[in-house]
């Protein structure tokens, strides 16, 4: 017998896995010099630090303009929501956003994205059916509102977001637009 938590769960895992399709469809494309291309002079990236570590431009209060990211940027901006939320999901104390690092260049980014996209299933897998009720812990703090299926439906509102904006990055600078 299905219940509205095992049918809640299967609709989420069918639109995640829609979205993840259509990002492979890009990740399989990108090349190594797409993922810092600047796509206009106020853009936000990944840059090395002194101790080799990438970390991303940032500004606590959104700048106006909002600067154009660079694929870099948004395969770090997935890696470091999605390793939030996991921590969420599973019970762990949130990472703090200084913590998440750029893994470097665009194949350790990818396989980083991946090794995500595994540790996400698994924990999808995991779930208990009953905690999909329970009270979100991200991206709303403390909001009876939402609950554990509204996050794992961010999750993949977020993810179809920054998918098609590494698409459309990845086309116009193939155009080079």
């Amino acid at each position: 017998m299905t219940t509205n938590s095992d049918a809640t769960v299967a609709l989420l895992r069918r639109q995640f896995d829609l979205t993840w399709a259509l990002f492979e469809y890009h990740l399989e494309r990108l090349t190594p010099e797409d993922f810092l291309w600047e796509p206009a002079p106020d853009s936000w990236t990944v840059r090395p630090t002194a101790d080799g570590t990438w970390l991303p431009d940032w500004s606590d209060t959104e700048p106006d303009p909002v600067p154009v990211p660079t694929i870099g940027w948004l395969t770090w901006h997935i890696g470091w929501w999605w390793t939030v939320a996991q921590d969420h999901l599973q019970g762990r104390p949130p990472r703090d956003r200084t913590a998440v690092t750029w893994p470097g260049d665009g194949t350790a980014a990818v396989a980083w994205l991946h090794d995500l996209r595994t540790a996400w299933l698994t924990a999808l897998d995991d779930l208990a059916p009953a905690s999909l009720t329970a009270t979100a812990p991200f991206p709303w703090p403390s909001d009876p509102r939402y609950t554990v299926a509204d996050m794992i439906g961010w999750v993949n509102a977020e993810l179809m977001k920054n998918v098609a904006e590494i698409g459309q990055l990845r086309l116009l600078r193939a155009r080079r637009l």
